[in-house]
């Protein structure tokens, strides 16, 4: 069985409810970025890990088993994307997720992961 359509029938209405729902092009270029950082796995995990919590890079660096460097590296990406942020308090660097929406992601994620 095929998966696509026998005969192309085309609903102009459709079409015109379709194109009007998208969001700009600038909005779904931001999305694809944001979802291209959140497909590597050590990126995610940095993102788990600030779950509920700020953690400086020395923390997030021993708690994942990596340089701090390489753990600097990913939260740059992160940072660009708006989905940490940082503070400085003295000589210490903390970062946390950027917002609810990045905490809402995660936890959906996770939940349509551990779906049979």
């Amino acid at each position: 069985m095929s998966d696509v359509c026998d005969i192309t029938s085309i609903s102009e209405q459709v079409v015109r409810e379709v194109r009007e729902a998208l969001p700009e092009e600038d909005t779904v270029q931001k999305l694809a970025e944001s979802f291209r950082a959140l497909s590597d796995p050590t990126r995610l995990k940095i993102l788990l890990a600030l779950v509920g919590r700020e953690l400086c890079v020395c923390n997030l660096a021993t708690a994942l088993g990596m340089s701090q460097s390489a753990i600097s590296h990913h939260l740059r990406t992160l940072r660009s994307l708006r989905l940490v942020r940082f503070r400085r308090e003295g000589r210490m660097v903390y970062y946390s997720l950027a917002d609810e929406h990045i905490l809402e992601l995660l936890n959906v994620g996770v939940e349509h992961a551990r779906e049979p």
